[in-house]
């Protein structure tokens, strides 16, 4: 039975595997930067991403080289920064420590910053042919379909169950290969939603197909509760130079290292000016003289994964030259929140 599942699959994926340009090399560099890239983002958002990282910084050396703004700033609008943190920190390692040879090891792949084991996994297999199966959600759900598991896949025991039976199904050789496939099939054809059955190599052996459960696996426990944030945008600008305040999110928080205009938050959404403490602007501003309009009356809401942010725009003008401002041509090397980002080309502060 297993070999011939491990036959159907690599047939099955050396038919209708997608051209990408990280599986025409085993260059551990590249191989690392497409999983970076690729945890928590789906191949269409995530190629474009990949292809300005290879042609900006082609090797690692050139990453590590790199301040953390420019990586920030070329990973906007991918969300999950703390990815783009951490690969520029194992640049920085990799260069320093292993003199810019990556590990060729799982336990040594395993040290570097923001590599987990579905990383190290598809990193050892891909480049070096280690046996060691990888697991991410889509191996969850294709295996959970095929052998009709019903442990819950985001639960305590998943992780050990499923890469349990993912490490048995690993063929001798070839493993990079095979875990590619693996990957690719549940992304492909064994989707997420309405996945073509009918037309599934493996259609007779499928255990959820046999019992009309296909479309109840994998089971997932109830999500975390959605956290409301509200965050009000002091946008500060000098009517004498046109100068903008930005300040740095240093705080662990959403959006770290990124920047932003000076922000009160609060706990409820503020509706008019005269409710929008004065003292708090000059706080944070440093700025004294000022008048304050409202920009965008109804919130804008930013979606992430567990909270969303209700943001409203302060429009500050002030008579201070703003020593600390930055020039309006300045403002688009600055890496920023794409909520930041898409109110700057609106307001018209970068074109």
């Amino acid at each position: 039975m297993k070999l011939n599942f491990q036959k159907k699959l690599i047939d099955w994926y050396s038919v209708n595997k997608r051209e990408l340009p990280w599986r025409e090399t085993r260059e551990p560099y590249f191989i690392w930067l497409s999983e970076i890239i690729l945890q928590q983002t789906q191949v269409r958002q995530g190629l474009p991403y990949y292809l300005s990282f290879a042609e900006t910084f082609p090797t690692v050396w050139d990453l590590a080289r790199a301040s953390e703004d420019e990586v920030l700033k070329l990973w906007q609008g991918l969300g999950y920064y703390s990815r783009a943190r951490n690969l520029h920190k194992t640049a920085q390692l990799v260069c320093g420590k292993y003199h810019g040879e990556f590990p060729d090891s799982y336990t040594e792949l395993l040290k570097l910053p923001g590599v987990g084991d579905y990383t190290a996994s598809a990193i050892a297999s891909i480049c070096y042919d280690a046996p060691t199966a990888v697991v991410d959600g889509n191996v969850y759900r294709f295996y959970s379909r095929f052998f009709g598991i019903k442990t819950p896949i985001n639960s305590a025991g998943a992780k050990k169950e499923f890469k349990s039976l993912a490490q048995e199904m690993l063929p001798g050789s070839d493993t990079g290969n095979f875990n590619q496939a693996v990957m690719e099939f549940g992304a492909r054809q064994c989707r997420p939603k309405s996945p073509d059955c009918e037309v599934c190599v493996f259609e007779r052996d499928c255990k959820s197909r046999k019992l009309g459960m296909v479309n109840i696996l994998p089971v997932k426990t109830k999500r975390q509760k959605i956290r409301n944030r509200y965050f009000n945008y002091i946008v500060v600008r000098s009517v004498q130079n046109r100068k903008v305040l930005l300040s740095r999110r240093d705080k662990p928080d959403i959006w770290q290292n990124l920047y932003e205009f000076p922000l009160i938050e609060s706990d409820r959404p503020i509706e008019k000016c005269a409710d929008l403490p004065e003292v708090d602007i000059i706080k944070i501003t440093d700025v004294s003289n000022f008048n304050t309009t409202l920009y965008n009356p109804k919130d804008i809401v930013h979606k992430l994964s567990h909270q969303h942010i209700h943001a409203k725009f302060w429009i500050v003008e002030t008579d201070s030259i703003l020593d600390r401002g930055i020039e309006p041509y300045s403002l688009e090397s600055y890496p920023v929140p794409v909520l930041i980002q898409d109110f700057m080309e609106e307001y018209g502060l970068i074109e």
